[in-house]
Order: structure tokens, then sequence, then C-alpha cells
């Protein structure tokens, strides 16, 4: 029997506003951006220049600077992020503890804090003059630290406020994925006389291994995407450019200077870039199976 147009037309209707909005703020900024990344745009006007933006961005040294930043603070943050995700999943997961509902709520409340308002705070913990961290340091007799004008320690400050913020979100991921491994193959192993160091890496690290991919391409992707810690922890990028990022980079060209199509060709290799590694990433592990 052949429906009535209206009601064959129907579900469209209702599905119309999703992919209007969708539109309008997800595929024309896309192809807006990648339009104006082939130009000159600044402020109002815009002319034609190919792949001059692209060529500018690799071959600026400020960008290649911010990149080197991000990859200083990644290959530190990331792993001992993991590391301390994982043991507090492992945790999190005991059998015997009490308050786990407390306990993981607490875990993950960094996650739920604003980011303004966190990187505010943190700001105030590493000023050199009234900060707590230089406090405790004058009570043992040390010399304070310059931590937010000293290249090496900006960067730690940054590596410390993104560990204690992301940490819990990953071990409540990571959490999820130990607690979905069978309680029988523990079983089976103790029958067999397996002990809980072997069960440990024969059992639960091969079975949670593609969900600690995913949160290491998830935390990847957001060190690159690094912008919020080091515009307000370390003042827009500093010392002299010490934590500049690439995101930072592109405001900076995008809303400061006006350099949109610039800001948008710089955007387009960030994004190429990310795409690489993560790419990179499933390959060598083959999507977490090794």
């Amino acid at each position: 029997m052949k429906l009535p147009a209206k009601k064959v037309y129907m579900p469209y209707l209702f599905l119309a506003p999703f992919f209007v909005l969708f539109f309008l703020f997800m595929i024309y900024p896309i192809l807006d951006s990648f339009y104006l990344s082939f130009t000159a745009a600044e402020g109002s006007t815009s002319s034609w220049v190919g792949f001059e933006n692209f060529a500018s961005v690799l071959s600026d040294r400020l960008f290649w600077h911010s990149l080197w930043n991000t990859a200083i603070i990644l290959v530190v943050q990331v792993p001992v992020m993991l590391f301390l995700a994982f043991l507090l999943a492992v945790a999190l997961n005991t059998k015997n503890i009490k308050g786990k509902s407390l306990f993981r709520l607490a875990v993950f409340m960094p996650v739920l804090i604003d980011l303004v308002t966190y990187s505010i705070v943190f700001s105030l913990m590493f000023n050199d003059q009234y900060g707590v961290l230089n406090f405790i340091l004058h009570l043992f007799h040390i010399p304070g630290i310059h931590w937010l004008q000293d290249s090496f320690w900006a960067k730690a400050a940054i590596i410390v406020a993104i560990i204690w913020r992301w940490t819990g979100y990953n071990a409540i991921i990571l959490l999820a994925g130990l607690q979905s491994v069978p309680e029988t193959l523990y079983e089976a192993a103790a029958i067999d006389g397996a002990s809980p160091v072997t069960r440990f890496f024969r059992i639960t690290m091969p079975m949670v291994k593609p969900i600690l991919l995913f949160c290491a391409i998830m935390s990847v992707i957001g060190t690159l995407q690094l912008f919020t810690e080091p515009f307000l922890l370390t003042y827009n990028g500093g010392p002299d450019n010490a934590t500049e990022t690439p995101v930072l980079y592109i405001y900076q060209y995008a809303f400061q200077s006006f350099h949109f199509g610039y800001a948008s060709a710089a955007a387009y290799v960030l994004t190429a870039l990310i795409a690489l590694l993560s790419y990179c990433q499933i390959r060598i592990s083959k999507g977490g199976e090794i």
C-alpha cells in the first residue's frame, strides 16, 4: 500500500532542523575556512593567492617552534597522565575498596571545572611573589622559582596543570574498560595457577589495550589543540614564545592580526598533522591489538 506523501516526508521534516544547524555551524565554517586558506583575507578584503599561505606557514620558524613546544609537552604529559590514570583505574576497580562512587566522583571532578577558572587558579599557585608553591619553598628556606618567567618551568607548569585536569577523565574511561573484562577469564587463569601479576599482564593489559589506544589518541589530539593553558597560565605563550602552541599561533594571526587566510592555512596544516599522528598511532599499535 502506498503511503500518503505527508507520511513519507514527515520524518525528513523532523530531521531537517538538525541538518540545517549542522550545515550552518559545522559544514559551512569548514568549507569557508578552506576557501579562506587560499586567499589573503585580511579583515573584510581578500584576494586569491593559491598555496602561498601554506608555503608561508611551513617556512615560518615560529610555527615550527610552536610545534616543538607542543611536542615537548606531549612527550612528557601524555605518558605520565596515562600511567597515573591507569593506576587510578586499577585502584578504583579493586573489589574491597569502600565508597567507590565518592572516589570516582572525586577523581572525575577536575574535568568538570571550567578551563578558564582552573588556568587562573594555577597561575595564582605558580605566581612568583604570592604563589603557594613558592610559599612552601620559603618555609624550607629554598629560594623561590620563577615558574612562569623561565622557559623550562613554564612548560612544567602547563604539564602539571594538564595532568591534574585530565588524569581523572582518562581513569574513568580506563575503569570502564577494566570492568568490561569478564571475571571468568581471571577465574580460569587462577585455577591454572597464574599469579596476580601474570593475570594482569596476560589478561588485563591485552583486554584494555584498545581503550588505552583511544585515550592515547584523544590525549595527543587534545595536547596539539592546547590553547587556554598557555594563553592564561603563561600569559599568551611566554616567556619569549617558550610555551607558544599551534592553536595559540593561529589565534594570534586570526584575532589579533586579522590575517584570516593565513590563520586558516595554519589550521589546516595542524589538522593534517593531527590526522597523520592519529593514523600512525593506529598503524603502529595495530588498532590496540599488539
